[in-house]
């Protein structure tokens, strides 16, 4: 079977990329930029300094470790299961 990584939802795509941004910023990671996310409403961003380019890597990721980004994308997957579990109860 293929993989793909094609949206069922495509207007998910601007919720996911805010949450990666929004957790990266919970997490003390300095990751700038974004698709458009240098204004938005992130509660910690600001205050740890992890949203802009002032970080000097241009919203790259490639800086972090494997470690890093997996556990930003795992603190997705857990708050999309656990909005899912919510929406079954």
């Amino acid at each position: 079977m293929a993989r793909s990584n094609s949206k069922i939802i495509p207007e998910s795509r601007h919720v996911l990329q805010q949450w990666k941004y929004e957790i990266a910023a919970e997490f003390g990671l300095a990751v700038g930029g974004g698709a458009g996310l240098g204004s938005a409403d992130t509660e910690f961003a600001g205050e740890l300094g992890a949203m802009g380019t002032g970080s000097g890597y241009g919203g790259s990721w490639g800086h972090l470790t494997s470690r890093e980004n997996g556990s930003v994308g795992g603190e997705i997957t857990k708050r999309l299961v656990a909005k899912a579990q919510e929406g079954l109860f």
